[in-house]
């Protein structure tokens, strides 16, 4: 407005303010305007939408990704636990321009003393697993295009290896890179691979072991952040073929479909897989008095090659060994048959009291078939569960989970790592740097699933989301909570991964669902979410869009305080004005503004609820609602406690305290 009309506009407002009887536009000046935090409903400021991305969250019509297609072929020797194998990478580039370098994933490398990751990490923690011989030994590089083979110039930094083209690789062209690699199998990989002496043999699992794909995105570019232990991946998906060279003692399971069970099974084992694939109860293939009999393996001597294909994967991961029992049954995802499965070796077996491994099938069962109704169908022929070293690691149609794990934490930990089938491994997201996006959306389906097995689905998420509330709250105001969700994952204080990568996004989405949006509003916007950006890169911004595009609902609010801040809760029953009509006053007292439920107990016991919608906090941190029917007895904020509120002191109101206050001289309510 030119400074002429404001001018004249005071001069209005002035004139009139006779005329409006001491309204509040003529009498306020603003030292009178109560103080409020504008900011937490300012708008947030997230990238411009273009041809990859559009403004709904959907991917844009231009939207492109590369793609990696793996050949391997790998060997085993469990004399010196030393891997060895040739690669192929058929690597092609869809981006719309022409890439003059690739980036190659070394993350064996992780495991060298002396590695960044060794720097960032203690020798003892949970990411740790260093030692002298750890690390690839590369060979014979070279790129095949257009008929010609050539040597490329290199170079190797850490986890990360620059491949220099020659001539850039055009839009829509693809290459061969090829090479021979070989390393040491590390005893404890970080928590994510590694082997561990059974009674019966030794379990080998098997993850980070070939070298891969960087990602080349439209927002990024090249994504060559280095591996430090604590940030999992950002993958390319394509096709793999696998074979995978053991001892003839040894059973297998990996990604994907086995292409020679003929080579590798008996008849006895593959009439028993045909038995399990129609079979709600497990069928033991290889049951505890079979594990390490001659007659479990082919008849011949030499190792055996295990031949793998998968297709729309990002990843490839495999576990070997002699001591495995073997069991499987049929689990239902839409109008797919899944396959089930569980190796372990005795030591997983529990008892009546606390049943073990003997139980991993059924969950897994359980798990598929949950989120296959609860997100979208399970995509994949095979689900595989694998007891040894590793706590808990997803990888494509292959899980690793604690040998030693019983009862309902076993359930939890691999109903969890299957969750992760949906994220990253369909909707595959960058979990180096938003390692929320699929942890924290892991942990907001797991607790729904967790209520199905356990609670037959009588359970209401708001008895979970009551205990959850106290611990994160708890968390909330202690150092763990002093870093956002959308901290980076190797930035995030280890101490507090769990907090901020799982908990508090995987509750807040629940607080999102049951209070904020509804189910049915949020239902339909996640699984739009994962129908849009299955097998594809979303970003935060494509999540966040795509929830509000969907539900309709402006989220910024939420979305800024939640995850971007480290914003609290206060919401409080602000005075009581009894008489005719009841006038309640709610105020909210920290950044983060929720719809507030407010249940109203009347004089005669009878209770009802209003909610207070965030949009009454705009402009002011109170608002006041009129009771017209009769003297209240009670007044209860957020009566369920499922919110993360930080002092549930303030929430409740009784008339005692409206007599309380008049005694002391500063009453905020008062009796006609």
């Amino acid at each position: 407005m030119p400074l002429r009309f404001r001018l004249l506009a005071g001069v209005l407002v002035a004139a009139l303010a006779p005329m409006l009887g001491g309204s509040a536009l003529a009498q306020q000046s603003p030292e009178d305007v109560p103080p409020h935090n504008l900011t937490s409903f300012a708008p947030v400021d997230f990238p411009t939408p273009n041809r990859y991305r559009d403004a709904d969250g959907s991917p844009g019509r231009a939207y492109w990704q590369n793609e990696a297609d793996y050949r391997i072929d790998v060997a085993l020797d469990t004399a010196s636990n030393r891997v060895t194998g040739t690669e192929t990478i058929t690597y092609t580039n869809n981006a719309p321009e022409a890439l003059e370098r690739l980036w190659v994933q070394l993350e064996q490398n992780y495991f060298k003393t002396g590695s960044r990751g060794n720097a960032a990490v203690s020798a003892d923690a949970r990411f740790g697993g260093f030692f002298e011989e750890a690390g690839y030994d590369l060979s014979n590089l070279r790129i095949q295009r257009d008929g010609e083979t050539t040597t490329p110039d290199t170079l190797v930094d850490g986890t990360r290896m620059r491949v220099s083209l020659d001539a850039p690789l055009a839009s829509g062209d693809s290459l061969q890179l090829s090479f021979d690699f070989e390393y040491t199998l590390p005893k404890d990989g970080a928590d994510r691979h590694g082997w561990m002496d059974m009674e019966d043999g030794t379990v080998y699992q098997f993850a980070q072991w070939y070298p891969r794909m960087y990602v080349y995105d439209d927002v990024h570019g090249w994504n060559p952040l280095p591996y430090l232990g604590q940030g999992e991946y950002y993958l390319e998906y394509g096709t793999f073929n696998v074979n995978i060279t053991v001892p003839r003692d040894m059973i297998v399971g990996g990604t994907g479909r086995l292409q020679n069970p003929d080579e590798v099974l008996t008849d006895t084992q593959r009439d028993r897989l045909a038995d399990a694939r129609g079979s709600r109860e497990s069928v033991m293939i290889i049951d505890s008095t079979e594990v390490g009999r001659p007659d479990t393996r082919p008849d011949g001597e030499g190792p055996l090659t295990w031949r793998y294909e998968a297709d729309r994967v990002r990843d490839f991961a495999w576990a070997a060994s002699q001591a495995f029992i073997w069991d499987a049954a049929r689990a239902d995802a839409g109008d797919r048959t899944v396959l089930a499965q569980s190796l372990y070796p005795k030591e997983g077996l529990g008892t009546d009291q606390e049943p073990g491994w003997e139980r991993s099938t059924a969950y897994t069962q359980h798990s598929i078939e949950f989120y296959s109704d609860f997100v979208t169908p399970y995509p994949y022929p095979n689900a595989i569960n694998v007891a040894g070293r590793a706590q808990g690691m997803e990888y494509p149609q292959i899980v690793f989970c604690d040998v030693n794990s019983r009862g309902r934490s076993l359930f939890q930990v691999t109903d969890h790592e299957f969750g992760h089938t949906w994220f990253p491994m369909v909707v595959g997201s960058d979990e180096r740097r938003w390692v929320w996006m699929d942890e924290g959306l892991n942990t907001f389906i797991n607790q729904y699933s967790a209520l199905d097995f356990y609670g037959q689905g009588r359970v209401p998420p708001a008895k979970v989301m009551g205990g959850l509330s106290n611990y994160v709250t708890k968390q909330m105001d202690s150092p763990f909570g002093d870093q956002p969700i959308m901290t980076y994952a190797d930035r995030i204080r280890d101490d507090a991964l769990g907090f901020l990568a799982y908990l508090k996004p995987g509750y807040g989405l629940m607080v999102l669902r049951e209070h904020v949006l509804g189910p049915e509003r949020f239902d339909s916007a996640f699984k739009e979410y994962v129908d849009r950006w299955a097998y594809k890169h979303p970003k935060p911004a494509d999540f966040f869009r795509t929830m509000e595009d969907v539900s309709g609902e402006d989220l910024d609010w939420f979305w800024r305080s939640w995850f971007y801040e480290t914003d609290a809760l206060d919401p409080a029953v602000d005075s009581v004005a009894t008489g005719d009509t009841t006038m309640v006053t709610i105020s909210q007292n920290k950044e983060l503004m929720l719809p507030v439920t407010v249940q109203l107990t009347h004089a005669d016991g009878s209770t009802e609820q209003r909610r207070v919608p965030a949009e009454a906090f705009y402009t002011q941190d109170t608002n006041t609602l009129r009771v017209t029917d009769g003297p209240l007895r009670k007044v209860t904020i957020d009566p369920n406690q499922i919110l993360p509120d930080m002092n549930r002191g303030n929430n409740t109101w009784t008339p005692s305290d409206a007599v309380e206050s008049s005694s002391t001289g500063s009453s905020s309510s008062s009796d006609r």
